[in-house]
């Protein structure tokens, strides 16, 4: 390359990608053209339809890590397709294009779209693990503060909370939110949230759909009493089995830092996540791993200099060579659920799941440890059956062809979790088969 020609200028050079020329607005119309519209997901059977998963068995699984349906498989091997066909072009292009054709930037406009925010809220991630980690290191915390979470949290919450206390020198306290998952309620569990804030509380870690128990937090209400008694503690919610199973406009729900994986209820390739914040909220993190996303970030260090501006979402966002089709292909998944309407996909799963507790709920030996109330749970059922090992629960649902699975705590139960790949046929399949386990 000449040393007269810039970057930016370079990247607007005409090149081929295949039969595809990569002028400015090149890939993102080569790629447009290749893929598929969304197919039809008017009904049920046709969402399904979208899905390879293996007929010989009913999953109930889903929820752990998802199956690519076809607009993302599609998606998926079109930047692939570009990429191994020219590699450096395309990435060099998808990365570092202008603002009104970077791949990354209009992945972020998609997601905006469901979550009710701006592009520039949206930090893109490869985890709800990584997502929590870049929030709590970069938190602004010092010895004496305290950092309050719950009991009932998921291992890689309360490690991303430990490791930064050990770092920063700040205190980490986990309190009781309930004591029955199954009775809770939204006032008692404000009651005792509140309880437990302390005069040097600096942040407060939640959980909204727990993979624990299934229940859901009543997150809006949460952040407003939490916000109106002590209006500078910070809320970090792990999201991740909310987003896409939950009706709730993430955005403004009132967390200061939303994490989720996106490879779950999202149906969003495998290893994609964000984190939601806004401007002054990013503006407190410092960043943890540099970033490939942030031209002001670039320049400070070819200049020899600090960043002239505050945090932000894309300065938060780790660098480095991903898995760029799949981090470029979430749009897809985002597309597909606005097509398939938030509201209306979130009460598919929870008549799912309301079906499936009705008829464990009539077995003395089955508890169910997931609130029946729709207002307080999702996509995830918890139960035990009375003389029965979690670990032969689920072993004896996959001789049925049933997927089941068990939650991954000290005390861990028995999940099923109804999706949109299932039906209400296959919901009484499984309850009959956990009836039988119960005999």
């Amino acid at each position: 390359m000449s040393p007269q020609v810039s970057r930016r200028q370079f990247l607007a050079l005409p090149a081929a990608v295949g039969a595809a020329a990569l002028l400015p607005a090149g890939l993102l119309g080569a790629l447009a053209r290749e893929t598929p519209a969304l197919p039809d997901l008017s009904d049920w059977t046709r969402v399904r339809a979208q899905f390879v998963l293996d007929p010989a068995y009913a999953h109930f699984a889903s929820f752990f890590i998802a199956s690519h349906p076809a607009p993302v498989r599609e998606a998926i091997e079109a930047y692939r397709r570009s990429i191994d066909q020219n590699p450096f072009l395309v990435v060099e292009q998808g990365l570092f294009e202008d603002e009104a054709h970077n791949v990354p930037l209009q992945v972020q406009k998609t997601i905006a779209a469901y979550l009710g925010g701006q592009p520039d809220q949206v930090c893109l991630t490869r985890s709800t693990t990584e997502s929590l980690a870049l929030v709590y290191h970069g938190l602004p915390l010092k010895s004496g503060d305290d950092v309050l979470t719950t009991v009932h949290d998921h291992y890689s919450h309360h490690e991303s909370i430990r490791l930064a206390c050990e770092r920063s020198g700040a205190g980490m306290r986990k309190i009781t939110l309930f004591d029955d998952s199954a009775k809770a309620s939204t006032d008692p569990l404000i009651a005792r949230l509140l309880q437990g804030v302390q005069p040097n509380t600096r942040v407060v870690g939640l959980t909204w759909v727990h993979s624990s128990s299934g229940i859901r937090l009543p997150i809006r209400q949460l952040a407003a009493a939490l916000k109106a008694k002590h209006p500078d503690v910070l809320l970090v919610v792990d999201g991740v089995h909310g987003i896409g199973a939950a009706d709730e406009t993430i955005a403004t729900m009132g967390a200061d830092y939303f994490c989720g994986g996106c490879h779950k209820w999202m149906f969003a390739p495998r290893g994609t996540a964000l984190v939601w914040a806004n401007a002054d909220n990013w503006a407190r993190l410092r960043p943890t791993i540099p970033t490939f996303s942030e031209w002001e970030s670039y320049n400070a260090w070819a200049e020899n200099r600090d960043p002239k501006t505050p945090s932000n979402a894309a300065r938060m966002s780790p660098g480095g060579f991903h898995a760029f089709e799949h981090q470029w292909a979430m749009a897809a998944a985002f597309q597909m659920h606005q097509a398939m309407g938030r509201q209306r996909v979130a009460s598919r799963i929870s008549s799912l799941n309301d079906q499936l507790k009705k008829n464990l709920a009539q077995n003395r030996r089955i508890r169910i440890h997931t609130p029946m109330s729709a207002d307080l749970s999702a996509g995830l059922v918890a139960f035990e059956i009375e003389g029965v090992k979690t670990e032969d629960v689920v072993k004896r649902l996959l001789e049925r062809k049933i997927i089941a699975s068990s939650s991954p705590y000290a005390v861990s139960y028995p999940r099923l979790a109804p999706s949109l790949v299932n039906t209400p046929e296959e919901v009484d399949r499984a309850a009959r088969a956990v009836h039988e386990l119960a005999t």
